[in-house]
């Protein structure tokens, strides 16, 4: 998994859509690839972006974040075909505290 210095709020303006277990996994989806699996994981919620959204996907992030357990984490997820565990992004990890 990378680590990075892109943000939540930088990720989340190129993402087609969020995701969350409802538990701590918490998913800013970069590609339609990625916005399928989750639906195929079963991940529900799971909200699009459309475009005019970004108020409301980083709403509904804030209260994900504020509502999961403590092992909660944020990562960008894009499709990697070689190597799909390449394809994640630490944005916020477990037991670091997100501010914004």
């Amino acid at each position: 998994m990378n680590t990075t210095d892109i943000s939540v709020e930088e990720s989340l303006k190129n993402c087609k859509g969020i995701a969350w277990d409802e538990c701590h996994k918490i998913y800013i989806l970069m590609d339609d690839e990625q916005m399928e699996l989750m639906k195929e994981y079963g991940y529900d919620p799971i909200i699009p972006a459309t475009g005019d959204n970004y108020e409301k996907l980083l709403s509904n992030l804030i209260d994900w974040y504020d509502n999961s357990c403590g092992l909660r984490f944020i990562q960008s997820v894009r499709t990697n075909l070689i190597d799909p565990n390449e394809g994640f992004i630490n944005l916020v990890g477990q037991f670091e505290e997100w501010f914004i």
